[in-house]
């Protein structure tokens, strides 16, 4: 049967065809039924809503490891332009979750955006490598001395381990996954997760590096043991020198990279 509601002074009629008996509804009477649960279709689009956000969310952190992937593998080069358009066709998504992670990649300095444009991977610096690994030695530092002592000898051997996969790995991908967990191992010892945060968005900013060091660095015979040597002095107790030896080696590294890219931007 056919009808509809015609309101009149605060009352809905429901008008239908001769000789049915008119149906008297009240505005509220109409409300609590609408927002009653025999109308959950009011709301699906919320829900909707809400749902594609978080699909997006995760999207786009899987398209900034991506990303990071292609940098590490030298795909993505330092100068590189990164069209949303090619991205989105390369990575098989839409252009919402690559704009997301162009946005979050500009914000942790990997990329810079340029209006009209689009981004390109940020260009290598003496200056800025040198900034970021003189406030990684800083956090290592405070990390190394809180950590030692809560270290299970089985966090020893797993961390030795990893450091030795480091310099073994001729994959820049392989040494930032290795570098990521060796490192987690000693900040979860400190139990100090502000510090933990802040070293990662610190390694994150030096990803672009990485290939660059591999390339100076590829004989793995010849390459600063820095980690390793962090770990044999801090199992035996001996904080300082654990310290100061990685300090060193640590260095050695950084000072090799910030005198190439000068030579390379005086040329």
């Amino acid at each position: 049967m056919g009808y509809a509601y015609k309101k009149e002074s605060g009352i809905h009629e429901a008008l239908t065809f001769p000789n049915v008996d008119v149906i008297r509804v009240s505005e509220t009477e109409i409300t609590d039924i609408l927002e009653s649960n025999n109308f959950p279709m009011r709301q699906l689009p919320v829900q909707n809503m809400k749902n594609e956000t978080i699909e997006v969310e995760k999207t786009a952190t899987a398209i900034i490891k991506k990303v990071r992937d292609a940098i590490l593998d030298d795909v993505f080069k330092p100068g590189d332009w990164l069209p949303e358009r090619d991205l989105a066709t390369r990575f098989e998504v839409s252009r919402s979750p690559i704009r997301e992670a162009l946005q979050a990649l500009e914000k942790e300095g990997t990329v810079i955006a340029e209006p009209y444009k689009g981004a390109v991977v940020k260009p290598l610096s003496p200056e800025e490598v040198l900034d970021i690994a003189e406030l990684r030695l800083a956090v290592i530092t405070l990390a190394a001395k809180g950590s030692y002592r809560h270290l299970s000898p089985a966090d020893f051997d797993l961390a030795y381990g990893l450091a030795k996969q480091i310099t073994r790995s001729n994959s820049a991908k392989e040494q930032f996954e290795y570098n990521r967990r060796f490192w987690e191992i000693l900040f979860e010892g400190s139990r100090r997760p502000i510090r933990w945060e802040v070293f990662r968005q610190l390694d994150d900013r030096l990803t672009r590096y990485n290939p660059l060091a591999l390339k100076l660095f590829p004989d793995p015979a010849k390459r600063p043991r820095q980690r390793e040597v962090l770990i044999e002095f801090l199992r035996k107790g001996e904080v300082d020198e654990a310290v100061r030896a990685f300090k060193k080696l640590y260095l050695e590294v950084v000072h090799r990279i910030v005198d190439h890219l000068k030579t390379e931007n005086a040329g």
